[in-house]
């Protein structure tokens, strides 16, 4: 078994194993505070040329010196509206009372007709969960082959756990790429969810969109259960076997009125150690920070952490984020859509 950087004199095991270019995944998760400050202030994780992408799509305002996002360009979807049946401590539908919600196909074309009318290139659509944690898309794929072919919207949808009918449904549809959240702990799935499953349930519709032949982009939570880490690294190995079109991490944020405001979100280290760990195991694989993640000044300190660590965008960033890559040589871009784009605009398509 490869030695951790817990057992190697920390100089030696950090400087080696940048000359070497071979870093496990175990020993940037195993390493100290201080270990995993030293890898990421040497940027040898950091992708070659100096690339980023800033995303910023429609369902928050965002604005800078530098970019201002756009109202109508790439809204999100329920169709479920607000409703949803697993009423996670974390989230207790709130996230969802930010979305249009259209819960009939018929709604959904129409809903999709006027925001492409209103200058949307895109759409994210989500929704609350069924009590199998599954968002009920079924019911919406020939809704969402009708919205390729008549409006020619980019389509990312959310699926939850999804079965291997419906990821191909979601296939056929034409359906550009799904996401899921992808979770690592029994426990957490138990007790933040509120969800009577496991983990094998997650890891089964990464193989069933995989399967399924459709671009998909895991996202991993940080410090989902109750701020502490507790998954991610499994999570990671989960999404291992395939291949994935992007991997985005995100991180519990605590939201006004849900069973979980008070709780303290995980440490800016812990989210730069799991999108450094991600970076180790997917060398090639766009990586990106996405939107979910704590505001104010911890996010500015998360940001900068996550360039070091290796990503290729990051959603929402902060000012102090842009000017760190402006003043590092970074070659800037920013985008109006979903970060999920990611796979889509570091191959130019």
């Amino acid at each position: 078994m490869e030695p951790t950087p817990k057992q190697l004199n920390k100089s030696a095991a950090v400087s080696s194993l940048i000359a070497m270019a071979k870093l496990s995944a175990n020993q940037v998760w195993n390493a100290s505070n201080q270990e995993l400050a030293n890898l990421l202030n040497s940027e040898a994780l950091v992708p070659q040329p100096r690339k980023i992408r800033f995303y910023a799509p429609s369902f928050t305002y965002y604005k800078t010196p530098t970019f201002c996002s756009s109202t109508t360009e790439f809204p999100t979807i329920s169709v479920t509206g607000n409703g949803c049946s697993l009423n996670c401590k974390h989230c207790g539908g709130k996230v969802l009372e930010t979305m249009h919600p259209a819960d009939s196909p018929e709604k959904l074309f129409a809903l999709c007709s006027t925001l492409k009318r209103d200058g949307a290139k895109g759409v994210l659509v989500s929704g609350g969960c069924l009590p199998d944690g599954s968002v009920p898309l079924q019911k919406f794929t020939s809704t969402l082959a009708k919205i390729k072919r008549d409006l020619d919207l980019t389509v990312f949808v959310h699926t939850g756990i999804v079965d291997e009918e419906t990821a191909g449904d979601l296939k056929a549809a034409g359906a550009d790429a799904a996401l899921i959240d992808v979770i690592g702990s029994d426990e957490t799935i138990r007790e933040v969810y509120n969800l009577n499953t496991t983990a094998k349930q997650y890891a089964d519709s990464l193989k069933a969109l995989n399967a399924a032949g459709i671009d998909f982009v895991p996202h991993v939570i940080v410090g989902l259960h109750n701020g502490e880490l507790k998954g991610e690294l499994h999570a990671l190995n989960m999404i291992k076997p395939y291949k994935p079109a992007a991997i985005v991490v995100i991180s519990f944020m605590p939201i006004h009125g849900t069973q979980m405001e008070k709780t303290k979100p995980p440490a800016p280290q812990d989210i730069a150690r799991t999108v450094a760990t991600a970076r180790t195991m997917f060398p090639t694989t766009p990586l990106v920070l996405g939107c979910m993640r704590p505001k104010g000044k911890q996010r500015a300190e998360t940001d900068v952490l996550a360039l070091k660590a290796g990503v290729n965008g990051v959603a929402f960033p902060s000012q102090e984020a842009i000017s760190y890559a402006q003043t590092h040589s970074y070659a800037v871009a920013f985008s109006a859509f979903c970060c999920a784009q990611i796979y889509r605009d570091l191959a130019g398509k």
